[in-house]
């Protein structure tokens, strides 16, 4: 048989190294995502209201997001609208802000391993159902309970640090305004990927591998934080 000619594999390889970059985050950025050291440090000595820093952090953590990101890669990936995109992430994004402020302003902390397993079985459970194997859950109620499940992961992850009460729902509300700009950033060049995508013949194929390696990072990112949880 002939083998796959360069322009057909081009869109398969091109998804599958975005999910490989992703992968070598978890692998490398388990334990420590979240946030960073350096923004660990800002953050246990700021006090008042700093809108600027807070969006800017609320971003960069979207967009350095592994798990977020791998989640929202099955969200939107047949999706064609872009007020669909706008609708499903929006829900993920409201899920996600919910939790993060009450995890965070009532002190409720959930051992962050947990969380993060759990939300590497959100990213497998999208690529099933993109796949069509299973389908449990309202996609719109699936989207916005695994948005809330993931803003308990950064909650947690919150709590370890020495936030100041000064100004703390206002900085909190100007993160999650930063959260919404960075999925904004990282999904439209994922939409425009996949647009582009899906004027190939080929896109039925490159569907069904996209969504194997989704899989295979869900998977990846579950047994590593399941080992975390019961190792560490």
């Amino acid at each position: 048989m002939p083998g796959r000619s360069p322009q057909k594999a081009l869109p398969t390889l091109t998804f599958f190294f975005i999910l490989i970059c992703c992968t070598f985050g978890l692998a490398g950025a388990v334990l420590a995502h979240g946030v960073a050291g350096g923004d660990q440090a800002y953050l246990n000595r700021v006090e008042g209201v700093q809108p600027f820093p807070f969006i800017y952090l609320g971003a960069k953590h979207m967009v350095t997001g592994y798990d977020h990101l791998l989640y929202l890669a099955g969200v939107i990936f047949f999706l064609r609208a872009l007020k669909d995109v706008v609708k499903f992430v929006s829900l993920f994004a409201i899920g996600h802000s919910i939790t993060l402020l009450f995890g965070v302003l009532s002190g409720t902390h959930v051992n962050p391993y947990f969380v993060d397993a759990i939300i590497g079985l959100s990213v497998c459970y999208k690529a099933l159902e993109n796949l069509g194997m299973i389908r449990f859950l309202d996609p719109r109620l699936a989207v916005f309970g695994f948005g809330l499940v993931h803003g308990f992961g950064l909650s947690t992850k919150l709590q370890d640090l020495t936030l100041s009460d000064d100004g703390l729902v206002a900085n909190m509300i100007f993160f999650n305004i930063g959260v919404e700009i960075g999925q904004i950033i990282a999904l439209t060049f994922l939409f425009l990927l996949l647009a582009w995508m899906r004027g190939l013949n080929t896109f039925p194929q490159i569907a069904r591998n996209s969504n194997i390696a989704l899989f295979g990072a869900g998977i990846l990112l579950f047994g590593l934080q399941a080992a975390g949880l019961f190792l560490i």
